[in-house]
């Protein structure tokens, strides 16, 4: 299973980002995908999970500080997954990781214990 970030930068604060989780050696239908950051110093952190099949999310969760503010997309049959960003803050400085919790549930979990593969990371910068 290989997970590929991709779409961090540096933007203005107020700005927008959209990421990109590319997946191989995995259905995406057959399970979730989670979207966790870590900023210097911190642990990293859940921000938002999802499942589905093709292009339809079936279940959506997003930590409390990032609700109406980042959305996800995903075509599961395809392998492709989004995290859209949006009215960024300061706050959400870090490095990004989409991964894969290898369990059809049916909802997703934010706890990264779940969770049994992972992409490198992108880094998303927010200037203030």
């Amino acid at each position: 299973v290989q997970l590929v970030e991709s779409g961090g930068g540096l933007v203005q604060a107020g700005g927008s980002l959209t990421l990109t989780c590319s997946a191989s050696g995995f259905d995406l239908e057959d399970g979730a995908i989670g979207w966790f950051r870590q900023a210097p110093g911190k642990e990293r952190e859940g921000v938002s999970c999802m499942s589905g099949a093709d292009t339809r999310i079936f279940y959506t969760a997003f930590e409390e500080s990032v609700k109406g503010r980042f959305s996800v997309s995903a075509d599961f049959a395809k392998g492709t997954a989004r995290l859209h960003l949006n009215n960024l803050k300061s706050a959400d400085t870090g490095v990004y990781y989409c991964s894969i919790e290898d369990r059809r549930t049916g909802n997703c979990d934010l706890d990264r214990k779940v969770y049994d593969y992972w992409g490198q990371g992108t880094q998303v910068t927010v200037s203030s």
